[in-house]
């Protein structure tokens, strides 16, 4: 399947990213941009980290970055109706959109990660550099991302969800419960509760992809799932690995996707 086959228009998706042809390439299998995800990574990322932070060691207090320079104090931390359920920064009585935000509690292993405008990195969320996160993404508590991971702009990464080397483009959210390992989620994908895209076959060798009456070998020995745009998973679905899902399909809960390229608009039960 290639890139055009589940959408994935990287230059739009991360407008702030200037190498965007260097990680997708037309022509080419969709998940061939996990091979380059680790130095399209290196390459782009501007850690932006606060000195302060102690790798390994929750953070003690509320920190914010406004206008580009991270603050301990002089503003405050609101969540309610009036933010919808998200955390906030407000300065001065005034929300402060863009502002970045890491919340007591949350840890970092290192100083590799760039988290975007309006970017809130909850109480409990764990990140293992190298990360990108994009503009207003959520890093919910429990969260676990770790390694090579680029997550674009207005995404969610939730309660007890693990990401490991894995792209989400815009608006795709895992929520609750997930795990997306190895995989590529198109824009617009939304995870149900408990789904788990998994990444490691079982017998040896790489993962082979069934497309067109062909076997196509990945050259992977970990895979996990490319969801194409506006996928909607079930919630406790699971993929195997190389589960190659078309461009506004649906898998039902409690649904098992076997290895293999999916048609735009599937329904897999």
């Amino acid at each position: 399947m290639t890139v055009s086959q589940v959408s994935v228009d990287t230059e739009y998706y991360f407008p702030e990213i200037s190498r965007e042809i260097d990680l997708f390439a037309a022509d080419e299998p969709v998940w061939q941009a996990l091979d380059r995800l680790k130095e399209f990574v290196a390459d782009t990322i501007r850690p932006n980290i606060p000195e302060f932070v102690q790798p390994g060691i929750p953070l003690a207090f509320h920190v914010a970055m406004i206008d580009g320079q991270w603050f301990r104090q002089g503003f405050r931390v609101e969540c309610g109706a009036s933010s919808r359920g998200r955390f906030r920064v407000v300065k001065d009585d005034e929300p402060v959109e863009e502002a970045v935000l890491i919340c007591a509690g949350a840890v970092f292993a290192d100083m590799q990660a760039e988290l975007g405008p309006g970017v809130v990195v909850e109480s409990g969320a764990l990140v293992k550099g190298p990360v990108i996160v994009g503009r207003d993404t959520e890093v919910r508590h429990g969260a676990y991302i770790r390694g090579d991971c680029l997550v674009g702009q207005r995404c969610v990464v939730g309660h007890a969800t693990e990401v490991k080397h894995s792209i989400f483009l815009d608006d795709s959210k895992a929520g609750h419960f997930a795990y997306v390992g190895d995989s590529i989620l198109g824009r617009d994908v939304n995870m149900g509760a408990g789904t788990k895209l998994a990444n490691l076959r079982f017998g040896p060798g790489p993962v082979v992809v069934q497309a067109g009456g062909r076997r196509i070998d990945t050259g992977r020995r970990k895979i996990g799932a490319i969801l194409g745009d506006q996928v909607q998973t079930g919630c406790n679905s699971v993929t195997n690995p190389g589960s190659i899902v078309g461009r506004g399909s649906v898998i039902a809960p409690n649904a098992t996707v076997a290895p293999g390229v999916y048609d735009v608009r599937s329904v897999i039960r």
